[in-house]
C-alpha cells in the first residue's frame, strides 16, 4: 500500500503540472472504487481551475474554487500527468482529468481500493480528514507532545505509531525502521516511553521519512510515482522484511512477530 512518502512523491510529480490549470473534461471509466466516483464529477469539474494540491496524512488534495478533490491510492492506485496526446487508457486506467492545456492526469488502479472524491468545502471539514492526527514532518510533531498523547496507552508502542489518531503516515515499513533506529522494542507499552525515548522516536520518524522521501518511496506491489517510475528506498532497510538477516548494527538475526495482524521486525539485541 503507498505510504506517506510514496504520497508525498506522488503529489510532487503531479503538483507542477496541474496547479492553475483549468479542468476541459472529465472521463470516468470505472466509478466502482472504494468509494463510487460522484457520477456528476465530470460536470461539476468541467471550467474549474487548481488552486491547490497538497497532502493530507495519505490522501492527496486537490482545491478548486468550489470545493476539493480528495484522492487515495489504496492497495495500488497511482497518478500519472501526460503532457501532449495521452497513451490509449489501459484496463486499469480508471479517471482521467484533463486540461486546457492538453495536460491530462490519470488514475490508476489494478485492485480498486483507491478513492476519487468529491467535497464541496473545506479539506478539514471532510469526514475522512477531521479527525486525524499530527503530521509527522510539521512542527507540532514533537517529543512533548507524543509523551504526552501516550501517557494513557498501554498498547504496544508500534501500535500507536501506526495509529492516524495519534500522528498520520506512518504506516508499517516506516514504524518498523523508525522503531529500529530509535533502540525501542515494537512490543513495548507505549506509556513506558520517557520523554527521551519519546525525543528519539520523533527524530528517527522524522528522518526515515525524509529519507524515503527523497528515495521516491518504497516499491510495494504495483506502486509507481507521476512518472511510473518505482520507489528505492526498499534498498536501505534495516529490519524490514529482513527476518533471519543479520542486524546491519549487531549481526543478531532480526526477528519477526506479529502485531495487530501486521508483520514486525526488529532486532531484539539492539531494540529494548
Amino acid at each position: 500500500m503507498p505510504e506517506l512518502p510514496e504520497v508525498e512523491t506522488t503529489l510532487r510529480g503531479i503538483a507542477p503540472y496541474i496547479n492553475s490549470k483549468t479542468v476541459s473534461r472529465v472521463t470516468v471509466r470505472q466509478p466502482k472504487l472504494r468509494w463510487p466516483v460522484p457520477a456528476d464529477l465530470p460536470d461539476t469539474l468541467r471550467g474549474q481551475t487548481v488552486r491547490e494540491c497538497r497532502r493530507r496524512a495519505k490522501y492527496l488534495i486537490i482545491r478548486f474554487d468550489m470545493g476539493i478533490l480528495l484522492i487515495h491510492l489504496g492497495m495500488s492506485g497511482s497518478l500519472r500527468v501526460f503532457r501532449g496526446d495521452a497513451p490509449d487508457a489501459g484496463k486499469h486506467d480508471h479517471v482521467d482529468i484533463a486540461f486546457a492545456d492538453n495536460t491530462v492526469l490519470r488514475y490508476h488502479d489494478p485492485r480498486r481500493f483507491g478513492a476519487v472524491l468529491w467535497f464541496a468545502g473545506v479539506a478539514e471539514h471532510h469526514p475522512l480528514l477531521a479527525n486525524l492526527g499530527v503530521e509527522p514532518l510539521q512542527d507540532g510533531f514533537t517529543a512533548e507532545y507524543l509523551f504526552a498523547v501516550l501517557q494513557k496507552q498501554s498498547r504496544p508502542i508500534k501500535t500507536a505509531l501506526m495509529d492516524n489518531a495519534v500522528v498520520v503516515g506512518v504506516g508499517n515499513i516506516y514504524a518498523n525502521e523508525s522503531l529500529f533506529q530509535a533502540a525501542l522494542l515494537p512490543t513495548r507499552p507505549a506509556k513506558s516511553l520517557s520523554l527521551d525515548d519519546c525525543a528519539r522516536l520523533v527524530a528517527a520518524v522524522k528522518a526515515i521519512l525524509a529519507r524515503a522521501i527523497e528515495k521516491g518511496g518504497s516499491t510495494l506491489r504495483d506502486f509507481v510515482d507521476s512518472e511510473g517510475k518505482s520507489g528505492y528506498f526498499q534498498q536501505e532497510y534495516a529490519v524490514y522484511g529482513r527476518a533471519g538477516l543479520p542486524c546491519p548494527q549487531c549481526a543478531a538475526p532480526v526477528e519477526k512477530s506479529v502485531i495487530g495482524q501486521r508483520g514486525t521486525f526488529y532486532c531484539a539485541v539492539c531494540q529494548i
